[in-house]
């Protein structure tokens, strides 16, 4: 297991100074393991106690890991880099209430395009989803679940998210997203496990995991706004999958099913072996006991 070491920046101007700081001692994106707000605004960054950990993490990993530290933390779960100098970010819904986590955003959007990286994924911690986009200065940020969509995912074409409380997948072309018609999501697959209640954080080999009231759905979304069912395992809606290793194990987590989505979430177990199929997890979860 991975010791995580935290690391307090008052402001966004120091932490950005600190990243580049952390960058000049190795520091990649793939070693950002956690990113949270606390009320005030003071910005805490989670990374590996071991610097040569860094290269050695993977995605996976960092989500089984434990957040440190006791108190109040408003937590990123991922950001994206997006074209035209778009970003996307996911995590706790409270991320508005300091005001500065569009800034923080872009300061993490900054460091992961020097390291030629798309985006980056943090630790699983419990809270009720929230998502925004800034739409290319800090003046047009719009935060997505405002408009009952959350758990957002970049594809090729464009973006990918669930709305709440439905059991059908949306998307939105990335056309549309530079005419900023943030309203025009439209529904590309229906559930037939019920309500979405969370979304895989990023797309693995054109596939993505669905994890809905009464199971989990792996979809193939190559050719969106085509997307198809690839496989599918039952569960009483508890659990979910927020990631995977490449060619590896389902990063899996559990939590009690909300309307909205998975209340009480957990860090992740590592489930499945080299090459698991969605279905190969299934039979493991049914022999697996999710703490």
């Amino acid at each position: 297991m991975y010791s995580v070491r935290v690391e307090r920046f008052s402001q966004p101007a120091p932490f950005l100074t600190g990243l580049k700081r952390l960058r000049e001692s190795g520091l990649t994106p793939r070693g950002l393991l956690f990113l949270a707000l606390e009320p005030n605004g003071a910005i805490h960054v989670g990374v590996p106690e071991d610097p040569e950990q860094v290269t050695r993490i993977k995605v996976g990993e960092k989500l089984a890991l434990i957040w440190p530290l006791q108190g109040r933390f408003f937590h990123f779960d991922a950001i994206h880099r997006l074209p035209a100098d778009f970003v996307l970010w996911n995590g706790d819904r409270r991320l508005k209430d300091p005001g500065d986590a569009g800034d923080v955003a872009q300061v993490v959007a900054s460091f992961l395009k020097g390291g030629s990286a798309k985006n980056v994924l943090f630790g699983c911690t419990p809270h009720q989803s929230g998502s925004w986009i800034a739409l290319g200065d800090q003046d047009t940020i719009v935060p997505l679940h405002e408009h009952g969509l959350t758990d957002v995912v970049p594809v090729p074409q464009g973006l990918l998210a669930r709305r709440v409380m439905d059991s059908r997948l949306f998307f939105l072309p990335f056309s549309a997203l530079y005419e900023k018609k943030i309203d025009s999501f439209i529904p590309v697959f229906e559930s037939p496990l019920g309500n979405l209640l969370l979304i895989e954080r990023r797309v693995m080999q054109d596939r993505l995991v669905l994890s809905c009231a009464e199971g989990l759905i792996e979809v193939d979304v190559a050719e969106v706004p085509r997307v198809s069912e690839r496989a599918r395992a039952t569960s009483d809606g508890s659990i979910a999958v927020v990631g995977r290793i490449d060619g590896g194990a389902f990063a899996v987590t559990s939590g009690r099913p909300q309307p909205w989505g998975l209340d009480e979430l957990r860090p992740a177990l590592l489930v499945g072996g080299q090459g698991g199929s969605l279905g190969d997890l299934g039979h493991a979860l049914a022999a697996t006991l999710i703490p």
